[in-house]
């Protein structure tokens, strides 16, 4: 059998996966079977989310390779009939498609094993006749169920390639998967990725931890307002990345399931940068936090701000430098390569897929 998966993530869950799936898969069979795992990796969703063409891609190439049985991951939210596609099969050509936004932000090496478990033995069986049907589809929703987020069947039309069919719907269902493709992007990625930017937030805690005036304003800030500068600078680090790297994905067509898609692909790249932005910076807030245990003089400061220092103080200035770094680094991410910044954004991660699709053709 094969695991064919997209690049990037996918294919790194696939091949984690095939280390343990064939034991696990001889275990579950009882029947002694061997299964023998091949991963390829290719872009088989670009230029397309639509899952029918997809499962025809999938068939089309399996006739071309001796496998048995096909799955197939992907890191794209994929929908059918305005719903979120979980899973969708095809037991005639042994082949499932499974969409890994939609098993969740946790655990999610974990589920994508046992959905994967599920659907090859599934496909490795005999074709389920009418009173196993409901048995078998029980097994696969148990796989793929997130606990809070029901997992249900949903109907086939009769000229599409699937037989079998797992979607989920609703608000828990939207955030579910927005929490998943959040979790496929990898927003840590996005720190080493702004090796200048961290740079240029760095020197400017350094400056500003040994300036009198940022002394004076840091003391005299209350709570809500250091608050207040966290969220602003946070914010302008997010706006800033998004526009100067062209982040934001504008829908090709003006369909409403086109524009939903936008929507989930914009708030799922905006929560990506954001949580790689707030890692950068708690790493700036503790930094500045040493350099000014390091380098602060207890009479000096007295003597700027008139009061003592003290631990509270401490904190106070270096969340205060954290929110001024921040916005140092915002300036300093215009020196970045913008491939480090796109690679959190489904979008951009589509099109490079086009681009090497492109290029295989052309060659």
């Amino acid at each position: 059998m094969a695991l064919l998966a997209d690049p990037d993530a996918p294919t790194e869950i696939a091949k984690r996966m095939s280390r343990t799936l064939p034991a696990r898969l001889a275990d579950k069979s009882r029947q002694g079977r061997r299964f023998d795992i091949e991963v390829i990796s290719e872009p088989f969703t670009s230029g397309t989310e639509d899952p029918p063409t997809l499962m025809g891609r999938i068939i089309d190439r399996g006739s071309a390779e001796d496998w048995d049985i096909i799955v197939a991951l992907t890191d794209l939210p994929l929908h059918s009939h305005g719903r979120k596609l979980v899973a969708s099969m095809n037991h005639q050509h042994g082949l499932a498609l499974l969409s890994l936004p939609s098993l969740g932000g946790f655990r999610l090496q974990t589920r994508a094993r046992r959905a994967v478990v599920e659907a090859v033995l599934g496909l490795a069986g005999p074709q389920p006749t009418e009173p196993e049907g409901p048995r078998q589809r029980q097994i696969l929703l148990e796989s793929v169920d997130g606990g809070l987020t029901p997992v249900h069947p949903s109907p086939i039309g009769d000229e599409e390639s699937a037989d079998l069919r797992f979607v989920i719907s609703g608000p828990r269902g939207y955030l579910r998967v927005l929490f998943g493709m959040v979790r496929a992007n990898r927003p840590w990625r996005l720190v080493p990725g702004l090796s200048k930017a961290l740079a240029a937030a760095l020197a400017t805690g350094v400056v500003a931890t040994v300036n009198s005036t940022v002394w004076s304003l840091a003391d005299a800030l209350s709570a809500p307002r250091l608050v207040i500068a966290t969220v602003g600078s946070v914010a302008l680090m997010i706006g800033w990345l998004i526009v100067d790297a062209q982040l934001w994905h504008h829908p090709a067509q003006g369909s409403p399931e086109a524009r939903q898609r936008a929507r989930l692909y914009n708030v799922s790249t905006v929560l990506t940068v954001g949580v790689g932005v707030l890692a950068c910076y708690v790493g700036l807030m503790v930094i500045n936090f040493v350099w000014a245990l390091f380098i602060l003089n207890d009479q000096v400061f007295a003597s700027m701000t008139r009061n003592p220092l003290n631990a509270t103080d401490y904190w106070t200035l270096s969340w205060f430098v954290a929110s001024t770094a921040t916005v140092g680094g915002a300036l300093g991410s215009g020196l970045e390569s913008d491939e480090a910044i796109r690679a959190a954004a489904y979008s951009k991660r589509e099109q490079e897929r086009r681009h090497m699709l492109q290029d295989e053709h052309d060659g």
